[in-house]
């Protein structure tokens, strides 16, 4: 699943030039993505397919392109989030589909609701990593020193 916290305007303002260089047909087959009618994005008067820009925009952040399958709120998620990043966007959910958030917020309520919540545990320390006595840089796995020997 993608998170998009990464993601930023920079990011975006990349993907819609890559799109305008690209193409729309040739931006959408690159990365993979269909046309989505439903999440558009509006930018200096030119429309824009908003799931694919987010997923390309996914890729500067990261290195890896988000594809449709894990915007978990589905076109009303992205375009909250690049209205969120200040840009135009619409999205509309299918009929009959639920909200991410709602959804949540259900499984939230039963949880709190349930007698049996067992308090988390901390996360175990990670020990630090081996270090070579003589150029102090992290030893492989073989414990021998790569650059020493």
């Amino acid at each position: 699943m993608a998170t998009f916290s990464a993601v930023t305007r920079q990011h975006i303002l990349r993907a819609i030039e890559e799109y305008d260089d690209r193409g729309r047909d040739a931006f959408l087959g690159v990365y993979g993505f269909t046309p989505a009618p439903g999440a558009t994005l509006t930018h200096e008067g030119r429309t824009y397919d908003a799931r694919a820009i987010l997923g390309v925009a996914h890729r500067y952040a990261t290195g890896r392109v988000a594809t449709s399958e894990e915007f978990h709120d589905g076109a009303a998620g992205a375009a909250a989030l690049l209205r969120k990043r200040g840009f135009h966007a619409s999205g509309s959910e299918p009929a009959g589909a639920t909200s991410s958030r709602t959804t949540t917020a259900r499984r939230t309520s039963q949880r709190s609701a349930s007698p049996r919540s067992a308090p988390r545990r901390a996360a175990a320390e990670e020990e630090p990593p081996a270090v070579c006595p003589t150029c102090f840089m992290a030893l492989p796995a073989t414990g021998v020193c790569d650059t020493c020997g």
